[in-house]
């Protein structure tokens, strides 16, 4: 009897802390001013609401899954997720078939378009948080592209105290967004600008300048089916020289870091080695570079034998860092598992890190920025 008794204990005791996780929902920090939805709860569910009277069908697609929600007799579709990962999440409502932005959150460029975000609390997310320190600026850089015949912008993020001294220097890191992102990306979704203000305030990282441009280029002709990327042209005849004449920057290799996530990984992978003596650290997060799928990569032909010397490499680089989530996409650990059999192979040195529990997402590119920037510019 005392052994029944347990069980029922307990299944009650279980269940009960099961409706408190259900029920302990909070609003997103990505919220509207003013908007209660949508919610989060301690289990990473999303709940989401929205007043259509006329809808016949309203679901939220996020994860890549699509969840039904429920009309009241007021027409307020309401609905949750499934429990969702830490971090940030794009998402969207499907209303009658026809995919919107949620309306209580604020809009950010992914997937092509501007849509909703929700923010999933995460265990480390003192790392990208808004803290009572001293906080850098991030402004708004237009300038003229001859090369692509149109206006364009990056992001420049200044150090606290840049305006107020204005005799000191400071080194730069171009960082870049992904596949389907823009410029918008590192400031908004990725936070660089607290990550960076929390580690200059904790004196983890130099005080430095960082560069957030826009990485898809295109000359005017080429703007049919399947346009030549010139991001590489415009970055080092265009963007840099402007950095240099417009802020106050040591201008040197030594004090200029490139890096990016999964697209601009790429992007910057091939612009640091065909450019070494524009910049002497290097950062990849969720991705390398471009090659054939293969378990082996040919250094006699890999981005024109680039990698063949890797003596030189080791002279040439002094931070070589690769980043990448435990839960990424099997393509991603295929390809940035050979390449650093590749550096092993070639006696280069780099530093890798894994970033638990995270995906291809942005709460693996935080992580990654935060641990990168501890180490540049300290030589």
């Amino acid at each position: 009897m005392k052994h029944a008794f347990s069980i029922v204990a307990i299944l009650f005791f279980t269940a009960q802390i099961t409706c408190v996780a259900q029920s302990n929902y909070e609003p997103s920090e990505t919220n509207q001013p003013g908007k209660e939805y949508p919610k989060v709860n301690s289990e990473g569910r999303v709940k989401v609401s929205i007043l259509a009277p006329e809808a016949k069908k309203v679901q939220l697609d996020i994860g890549g899954v699509k969840y039904d929600l429920t009309k009241d007799s007021e027409g307020v579709w309401t609905g949750e997720s499934a429990p969702q990962d830490e971090g940030f999440h794009y998402y969207q409502l499907n209303i009658d078939g026809a995919s919107v932005p949620d309306p209580g959150t604020k809009y950010y460029y992914g997937a092509g378009r501007w849509g909703s975000g929700i923010e999933v609390p995460a265990k480390d997310k003192e790392k990208y948080a808004l803290k009572d320190v001293p906080h850098g600026k991030v402004s708004e850089q237009l300038y003229f592209s001859n090369i692509t015949q149109a206006w364009r912008r990056c992001f420049v993020y200044t150090p606290p105290g840049y305006n107020k001294d204005t005799t000191t220097e400071y080194p730069v890191l171009y960082l870049q967004h992904g596949s389907f992102e823009d410029e918008t990306g590192w400031a908004e979704q990725g936070k660089a600008n607290l990550i960076l203000d929390n580690l200059i305030a904790a004196n983890k990282a130099v005080p430095m300048i960082v560069v957030m441009d826009n990485g898809y280029a295109y000359r005017p002709s080429e703007g049919s089916a399947r346009p030549q990327s010139v991001f590489e042209e415009v970055l080092i005849n265009e963007v840099i020289p402007l950095i240099d004449t417009e802020y106050r920057t040591k201008s040197d290799r030594e004090h200029r870091a490139i890096a990016g996530l999964s697209m601009g990984a790429n992007q910057t992978m091939r612009i640091i080695m065909n450019h070494l003596d524009k910049f002497a650290s290097y950062g990849g997060f969720s991705g390398t570079s471009n090659y054939p799928n293969s378990d082996e990569i040919d250094t006699a032909t890999f981005l024109d034998g680039k990698f063949h010397d890797g003596d030189a490499v080791n002279e040439q680089i002094n931070v070589f860092w690769l980043g990448l989530g435990t839960k990424e996409p099997d393509i991603f650990m295929k390809t940035v598992g050979a390449f650093k059999n590749m550096l092993k192979k070639q006696g280069i040195d780099y530093t890798f890190y894994e970033s638990e529990d995270t995906a291809h997402e942005w709460l693996t590119w935080r992580r990654s920025l935060y641990e990168y920037a501890q180490l540049l510019f300290k030589n």
